[in-house]
């Protein structure tokens, strides 16, 4: 038997509901599918949505919310693909339903099997990486957040506790295992916020040299019942440096990364 190899792909989905029915697509071999695809290197997932409806099935839809995330492995006799699928809310707002496309009942939506994401293989030096990160809080309001390692893009900056996740980990349990490597904390998902995608294509980490880097990040709230003083788990050669609660008195004065201002603007200064 041959080696068994292993890709990972990002998709989204849009999921447009009327009278309790879900819009499918009809694949020329028969088979039902929910419309969408494969995200582009450096395509935000919004823009992958929208522009894959639109061909798919000729219509535009405008994005109104980010459902679900959710992983799943297409198991090949020679290749294993770690899908992780973004299904996103969406209302049609322009074109005419053509043949291939039907409105069918959420029983029948929930029999359809899950088809891998079709997608070219990245190119050398070309990372698409799908990771969960937390807006992790205690009872008392306080913030927990982890510093970028020297090395790293952002070192020095104070991020949100997260990570990449790891091939067959679903968003959540991949956010609970980081919180525990990067802060030594244990943490309960509190629901889902948002999302966000970066794209570096000259990206210079450890490695050496320039990767085109895409980032797509699921975000959470999460809430930690018990604190305590954070202390970094993960093996030497990581991506965190140190982690600590904040006030959030405090924030103000830190060198955040773009994305927990932006996180922490839009979800804990409301």
């Amino acid at each position: 038997m041959g080696e068994t190899t292993r890709g990972r792909r990002v998709g989204a989905y849009g999921v447009c509901l009327d009278d309790g029915r879900i819009l499918m697509c009809r694949t020329p071999e028969g088979v039902l599918q929910l419309p969408g695809g494969a995200v582009r290197q450096g395509e935000h997932p919004v823009d992958a949505v929208t522009r894959a409806l639109a061909e798919e099935t000729g219509l535009t839809v405008a994005v109104t919310g980010l459902r679900e995330a959710v992983t799943d492995v297409v198991r090949e006799p020679d290749r294993e693909t770690h899908n992780d699928r973004l299904l996103f809310d969406v209302r049609i707002t322009g074109g005419e339903l053509p043949g291939r496309v039907e409105w069918v009942s959420a029983e029948q939506a929930e029999a359809v099997p899950l088809q891998a994401v079709e997608g070219p293989p990245p190119p050398p030096h070309t990372v698409q990486r799908f990771g969960a990160y937390g807006l992790v809080t205690d009872a008392s309001g306080w913030v927990l957040l982890t510093r970028i390692a020297p090395g790293y893009p952002g070192a020095g900056e104070w991020h949100l506790p997260g990570g990449g996740t790891d091939f067959g980990e679903s968003p959540t349990a991949g956010l609970l295992r980081e919180l525990a490597e990067e802060a030594d904390q244990r943490g309960r998902i509190a629901g889902l916020l948002g999302l966000s995608s970066g794209h570096n294509p000259a990206a210079v980490g450890p490695e050496g040299y320039p990767i085109d880097w895409h980032v797509v990040r699921v975000h959470y709230r999460v809430m930690v019942d018990d604190p305590t003083p954070p202390r970094v788990t993960e093996g030497a050669g990581g991506s965190t440096a140190e982690a600590a609660w904040f006030s959030p008195q405090e924030l103000d004065d830190l060198r955040l990364t773009r994305t927990a201002k932006t996180v922490i603007s839009e979800h804990l200064r409301q």
